[in-house]
């Protein structure tokens, strides 16, 4: 009997081979075919389950599922229920387009289930009744022996059986940097995914030797196919703009409606107007109040950043994501390839006379050689023409080493083991080809390394004898050597100088190999009797992923910014603290392990998430609890990474950065934004440009929100009053879409204030419509009153028909916004200077193009039959012109004020998921 589908419960990297065969049901030839069809059908086949695509016409309805909007479309049906067909229409046109955009915008449905899907193998070599068969990786089941070899990608989880130099490459799973040895021996129940060494996951490849494995787990209960579940199940969150648009949505609605229905009812009541001609009041002044384009400027205002980014090789795949970028106040990085170059480097070298520290870091082979001294590399460089000792240890380790260095298209790669390739670099920084010694010294034997021996040993001929060269771990050597060579010469091993030294090294965070010799005769075929006694050793060499020298800059300007960075990484806590405290991070004390987070409870982690910047040894569920414990304290939270791995934390967090050029496409899919160049630092320009953005919108929404406030007001006094309406309901519309989409859009284009990268980041629950700018609206709005009415008022009085006097209030509306899109390029800094006034093209091209429109409005006779306008004469429009300049020079006055009052019209900081040790202040 086979287990059950709940056998994601069984440790079985815990259990011996023979055990979970017997678990199984299973042999080593295999199940026959009768008993694997049954498994098939009772296991369901290996893939994984794919996500239902939203619907298109789903997609379209949600883009009305907005209060304002539907303030729009009852005011349009009531309109067009009392026979105002064209005012109708208008109103629904603009509905229209403001929810095309949004359906446009969102693009296809989430494909990151797809692309994890297709990162399993599609064939699979099995054993079936012994004998040995090619078949879809989709029909293994659970039982099936498997056979796997270098290049292969593993199509299930297996329970190794039998390895043999077998290794694979993990970093997508586990964000383990270097390849993963493997053996068949029981590990312990609570080992890391990452140490459990019995076990090759689905999806990972193999990079060396060859292996039988059981399978134990397959599609939807293989470690991915984890990963693919949590994915699907993980929600996201809304950005703060979206969110502050829904809520001061909901209150400009609450409020609108209010107005509308109480000015209604006083027509009616006190003034004994007409219902129908009242409720046609109350529409107009909730679509005069409704400011219809903000949906549509907030669009184009991401859109914008979006293009800018795309230039500075950030892609943005959700609009939104651009502004959630500026409120970020954490970033959660994986270690390999995002942090660091996921280019293993030699850095150090300890031979018997002492340290030599290697220049240069990643795959090319640039950079010097010098001695150590007092803990400091000495400027002057190595020649190795005369260190003999030096260039021996270097030619030891090609010879001894199955790695390749080759340049394909502009870029140095390594072939085969990346640690063997940084002994290869090395040597090729000295001048020593890996192609030239291996034709001078050719192989003549070779014991490969084991995870079991932990040694790599070869025979070579060198200057006419015979020399078994051998590599390996350390701790390992240390126990096979007993002599060491010093300056050509054999003297006795001090076993503890030299374990100091590899713990100094290890503490570096680097990664020790040992180098040793000895000389042999008449040696045909190696055996490991050869290797493992009287070995002379050479000395140490210490290598290390090197972090990225942007990647240090950019995490200086994140705290400079109050932007907290956070490594969360598969590796090992002393490589990780070590590679953080290069970094820069704030909180390298100590790290903490993925077998610690496990132990924690909800609330524990989250006491903690302040306080440690590096975790460890972390499997994908704990990374998403990372992120869902600092999202709990407040915090704002960018996710970065380049593997399967970080699929359910990238989606989670506010914003998910993906690596373009390393990163899997699981990762990319489930990113908001990926960088094209892997680059770190590229994420300091994206926050800048989403500051820039959120910035932009913000004055943005100052600028629109009086336009509407000043047409609102005017038709609601005018009901009050008994009045004629100065705006109809139709010239309201026309002003709202027109200034939005000509004078709002100016501000999208205008560039970062000075400060925006020495501010901390904005708190993303503050108002939209704070105090600050609450104040503004009105005060600009009572301003825009007083010229609208003002001006209807003296062109009635002056004896112009009611035509004239709208035209010339709507005019006065439109100049007067024209001179506010002037204060407003600054929020409370003056623009009364030659830069402020004349600095920015946009402002003064779209100014151009909306007096184009009004003069079209105000004289084409076609416009003058939709919207009821007349022509204007020349004086009409110098009164226009002045009482803008009085509007312009007011607004500057009261920043004046505020200024001298010491009001910040910056949006509130905020503090949650992080704290005050080691960010500086703004």
């Amino acid at each position: 009997m086979t287990e059950s589908k709940h056998s994601e419960a069984t440790a079985w990297h815990a259990l011996a081979g023979d055990d979970s065969l017997e678990r199984l049901d299973s042999t080593q030839d295999g199940l026959d075919h009768q008993e694997a069809e049954r498994r098939l059908s009772e296991h369901g086949p290996n893939q994984l389950q794919q996500a239902e695509a939203r619907p298109w016409w789903k997609r379209l309805l949600e883009q009305f599922n907005n209060i304002l909007m539907l303030v729009l479309i009852v005011a349009a049906i009531a309109s067009l229920g009392l026979g105002h067909t064209l005012d109708a229409s208008a109103i629904l046109g603009v509905v229209l387009i403001i929810a095309m955009i949004g359906f446009f915008q969102e693009g296809k449905a989430e494909q990151a289930l797809e692309s994890i899907r297709q990162m399993l193998s599609p064939q699979a070599n099995v054993l079936r009744g012994g004998k040995r068969q090619t078949i879809p990786a989709e029909e293994l089941v659970p039982g099936d022996i498997v056979l796997v070899e270098s290049g292969d990608r593993i199509p299930a989880d297996l329970r190794l059986l039998e390895a043999r130099r077998f290794r694979t490459e993990e970093a997508s799973l586990t964000g383990e940097s270097t390849p993963v040895d493997k053996a068949t021996e029981a590990v312990t129940d609570d080992a890391d995914l990452g140490d459990r060494t019995s076990m090759a996951y689905a999806s990972t490849i193999v990079v060396q030797g060859n292996a039988r494995g059981l399978v134990v787990e397959t599609g939807a209960h293989t470690q991915i196919g984890r990963i693919s579940e949590m994915l699907r199940g993980v929600e996201q969150l809304k950005t703060p703009l979206l969110r502050q648009i829904d809520r001061a949505g909901q209150v400009l609605a609450f409020f609108i409606l209010a107005a509308a229905a109480l000015t209604g009812v006083f027509g009616v009541l006190v003034h004994g107007e007409p219902l129908g001609d009242m409720f046609m009041a109350a529409v107009g002044l909730a679509v005069a109040a409704i400011p219809e384009g903000l949906p549509a400027i907030v669009t184009i205002g991401l859109a914008l950043g979006v293009q800018t980014m795309a230039k500075k090789n950030a892609i943005i795949r959700r609009l939104p994501a651009v502004e959630t970028l500026g409120s970020i106040s954490t970033i959660f990085s994986d270690k390999t390839g995002t942090l660091t170059r996921n280019e293993m480097t030699a850095q150090a070298i300890w031979l018997a006379q002492g340290e030599v520290h290697i220049d240069g870091i990643g795959f090319a082979p640039q950079g010097s050689f010098h001695r150590v001294k007092d803990g400091e590399a000495e400027e002057a460089e190595l020649d190795l023409d005369d260190d003999h000792a030096l260039r021996h240890f270097l030619k030891v380790g090609v010879l001894c080493n199955d790695a390749e260095l080759a340049e394909e298209e502009g870029r140095w790669r390594i072939h085969g083991d990346p640690t063997e390739g940084a002994l290869v670099v090395a040597a090729a920084k000295a001048g020593l080809t890996a192609e030239k010694l291996r034709d001078d010294h050719s192989r003549h034997d070779a014991i490969p390394f084991e995870s079991e021996r932990k040694y790599m040993a070869t025979l070579h001929e060198v200057d006419s004898e015979q020399l078994l060269l051998v590599k390996g771990a350390p701790d390992r050597l240390l126990e096979m050597c007993h002599r060491v060579r010093d300056n050509g010469e054999e003297h006795e091993l001090d076993v503890e100088l030299w374990e100091e030294r590899i713990h100094d090294l290890s503490s570096r965070g680097l990664r020790v190999l040992a180098l040793a010799e000895k000389r042999v005769n008449d040696v045909h075929e190696l055996t490991d009797e050869h290797a493992e006694e009287e070995l002379v050793l050479l000395g140490l060499v210490g290598l290390l992923d090197p972090p990225r020298d942007e990647a240090i800059e950019a995490v200086k300007d994140c705290l400079a910014a109050g932007i907290r960075p956070v490594m969360i990484t598969g590796d090992h806590a002393v490589t990780a603290l070590a590679i953080a405290r290069q970094l820069g991070f704030a909180h390298t004390e100590r790290a903490i392990r993925g077998r610690e987070i496990e132990a924690m409870s909800d609330a524990d982690l989250e006491e903690i998430i302040l306080e440690v910047d590096v975790f460890a040894r972390a499997a994908p569920e704990h990374k998403l609890r990372l992120v869902q414990a600092m999202q709990a304290k407040g915090g704002i939270c960018a996710m970065t990474g380049d593997g399967v791995n970080d699929g359910p934390a990238l989606k989670r967090a506010n914003v998910g950065v993906a690596m373009g050029i390393q990163g899997t496409e699981a990762a990319k899919e489930a990113a908001e934004m990926v960088l094209a160049d892997d680059n770190f630092a590229t994420i300091v320009g994206a926050i800048r440009e989403g500051r820039k953005v959120y910035d932009n919108i913000r004055k943005t929404i100052t600028f629109l929100l009086p336009t509407n406030g000043g047409q609102g007001l005017a038709i609601m006094l005018a009901v009050l009053a008994g009045s004629t309406l100065p705006v109809t309901p139709l010239q309201a519309l026309w002003v709202n879409m027109v200034v939005a989409v000509t004078l709002g859009l100016a501000l999208a284009f205008e560039d970062a204030e000075p400060d925006i990268m020495t501010r901390q980041p904005r708190d993303p629950d503050a108002s939209l419509l704070d105090l600050f700018l609450l104040w503004r609206v009105c005060f600009v709005s009572l301003l825009l009153l007083v010229g609208v009415f003002g001006m209807f008022t003296w062109l009635q009085a002056q004896g112009g028909s009611i035509e004239l006097a709208r035209t010339g209030a709507v005019n006065m509306l439109v100049a007067g916004s024209a001179a506010y899109l002037i204060n407003s390029r600054y929020l409370l800094r003056s623009t009364l200077s030659l830069a402020g006034i004349f600095g920015s093209r946009p402002v003064w091209g779209s100014i151009g193009v909306i007096a184009a429109l009004q003069l079209g409005w105000t004289y084409l006779p076609f416009m003058q039959v939709i919207f009821g306008s007349e022509g204007l004469s020349l004086g009409h429009w110098g009164v226009i012109l002045t009482g803008s300049l009085a509007i312009y020079l007011t607004v500057e006055a009261e920043k004046r004020v505020l200024r001298a009052r010491g009001v910040r019209g910056q949006p509130a900081a905020n503090h949650g998921g992080r704290d005050a040790k080691g960010l500086k202040s703004s």
